[in-house]
């Protein structure tokens, strides 16, 4: 099993930034990619970015540019760097972790919110 907990959400006006991070505990070893996801009110949950453990990147095309994922192994520790943020960015952010071997993403945190106020 594996654990996940985000935090650093939080209020921000539209063109400012917020830097989330997740921390992973439990069977690390298993985990090969970890993401960011994020559901805003009245939508689907949609992925926002993923980093692979050789830190291979991924992002959705509305926040490239903007966003940088990245991971820290020795920390067991994710990260999602916000930039310019606009307020169709609001929504809660999940961190998800992908096992070796898995098709979908085995573990998620508890989410965090993230409001940009225009």
């Amino acid at each position: 099993q594996v654990q996940l907990a985000e935090s650093g959400g939080g209020l921000v006006q539209a063109g400012g930034s917020l830097r989330l991070s997740c921390a992973a505990s439990g069977s690390i070893r298993s985990i090969n990619a970890m993401g960011w996801f994020r559901q805003a009110p009245g939508k689907q949950r949609e992925p926002v970015a993923s980093i692979t453990r050789g830190e291979s990147t991924n992002y959705v095309d509305s926040v490239k540019g903007r966003f940088t994922i990245s991971r820290d192994n020795a920390k067991n520790a994710v990260y999602l760097q916000m930039n310019s943020l606009k307020p169709e960015d609001t929504a809660v952010y999940f961190c998800a972790a992908l096992k070796y071997g898995s098709i979908r993403y085995d573990y998620w945190g508890q989410g965090t919110q993230v409001t940009v106020s225009s």
